[in-house]
């Protein structure tokens, strides 16, 4: 779906590249024969801002799927054309308001039935006449107002009704087409479709929207050592990544289709990773080089294309972005809670949002209250607060923690070398300071 695919934002990527003092490089561009097809070498780390890039790309290399999607099921995703309304809003003249309608001046002769929301069109109103209405009702052929209930009052005989104030020509009466007219544009392509949009398309005429359906990933938990409930042992740790992964890819605007808990498996992983069948296949661990890392083998072994094989930021240096097949990927996170974050937010959220056709947040930025040191030669992401003007930087911020990034509300991008108190530096939010999708 072309539409959904041009409204794919690089904006806020290129703000937060600033951060560095030379622009990123430009994504190469090799031949087929010269791809890096997860080879056994190492190469050096890719700048952060270019690692965001790359992960955007992968997204807009995979056409946009488009599909035709029951209100009820819609929330959460991302229109893949233009809201056009279907009918007048509203399609007749109704009462805003539980009242009487009226023709002409008062006082007026009450008329003894009523009319109410739902039936079909009354019959004209005699000049000097007032009815009973329901809000929403149609208003008769020759009513001039609606006066409100509380506005006016009859007569003991209840046969005619007297105005409490002055009544003025069309009041309280919702015209035909005051919202819109059939065939009026009322949103754009690319919209997120929140409770409201649903409300607005099922007043305009629809049943179904076409809509880009959610992403699905599938997040495999690997290593030995950790523990689905209790409290550590025996060189035993609690799975922090299991519980937070999922959800938070979910508030990225993706479908979680299992969370699975494999160890330090090669096997099976291999198979785990050959046989999804989801967009996205998400890792936790197993990244770095070490005895049981069996992720860079497992690519090798499945013909993958690693499209990012370390980045540098810290935390998260090791987290991968690798091509499984077209139109399918893999994003490798560290094992460390808060260095898997950072991979998230580096790869997973770029390419989601390129596959699902969502637009780029606003890139913004923040003065930093207190200096905040910086590593020599990568970016760094240090969890921070907004208070006021100023984006306060958190404690608990080491790649294995979560405490400080349990109270934040975005990530500040330090560039090498670190920052001062009161220097402007790139924030991203999380995704929960604004839409959630669950």
């Amino acid at each position: 779906m072309s539409d959904a695919q041009g409204l794919q934002d690089d904006g806020v990527d290129e703000a937060l590249a600033l951060v560095n003092t030379a622009p990123p490089p430009a994504l190469p561009q090799p031949a087929s024969s010269e791809r890096h097809r997860a080879a056994p070498e190492r190469h050096r780390a890719t700048p952060w801002p270019e690692a965001r890039a790359r992960a955007a790309q992968a997204g807009r290399s995979t056409p946009v799927r488009t599909r035709r999607t029951p209100l009820d099921d819609a929330l959460g995703q991302i229109l893949a054309e233009p809201l056009t309304a279907l009918t007048d809003l509203p399609s007749f003249d109704t009462s805003a308001m539980d009242g009487w309608a009226v023709a002409g001046p008062g006082p007026w002769q009450i008329r003894q039935d009523s009319i109410l929301a739902g039936r079909a069109a009354p019959g004209p109103l005699p000049d000097g006449e007032a009815v009973r209405i329901a809000t929403g009702a149609r208003i008769p052929a020759d009513a001039t107002a609606v006066i409100r209930s509380e506005h006016a009052r009859t007569d003991e005989a209840g046969r005619q009704l007297y105005a409490l104030r002055d009544v003025v020509t069309g009041q309280d009466i919702r015209p035909r087409g005051q919202e819109c007219r059939s065939g009026d544009h009322l949103l754009p392509t690319a919209s997120l479709v929140t409770p409201a949009v649903l409300g607005l398309a099922a007043a305009a005429g629809y049943d179904t929207l076409l809509t880009v359906p959610r992403p699905t990933v599938e997040v495999l938990v690997l290593g030995d050592e950790l523990l689905a409930e209790g409290l550590p042992h025996d060189g035993l740790i609690r799975d922090a990544l299991g519980p937070m992964i999922g959800p938070w890819l979910r508030s990225l605007g993706a479908e979680v289709t299992a969370t699975r808990r494999l160890g330090d498996d090669a096997r099976a992983l291999h198979k785990a990773v050959t046989t999804s069948e989801a967009d996205l296949v998400v890792t936790t661990g197993g990244t770095a080089s070490g005895p049981v890392d069996h992720v860079h083998p497992t690519l090798r072994k499945a013909g993958a294309e690693l499209l990012v094989d370390g980045v540098a930021v810290r935390p998260g240096h090791p987290m991968l972005l690798a091509r499984l097949a077209p139109g399918r990927h893999l994003v490798g996170l560290p094992g460390n809670p808060l260095a898997a974050v950072s991979g998230l937010l580096t790869l997973a959220e770029p390419l989601l949002r390129t596959l699902s056709g969502r637009e780029a947040p606003v890139p913004y930025t923040s003065a930093v209250r207190d200096a905040v040191h910086g590593h020599p030669h990568d970016t760094r992401l240090v969890p921070v607060v907004h208070h006021g003007d100023e984006a306060v930087p958190l404690h608990f911020n080491g790649p294995a923690m979560l405490r400080g990034m349990a109270g934040a509300d975005g990530l500040a991008v330090v560039p090498p070398g670190g920052a001062r108190a009161g220097q402007e530096l790139a924030v991203i939010d999380l995704p929960w300071t604004g839409e959630c999708f669950t």
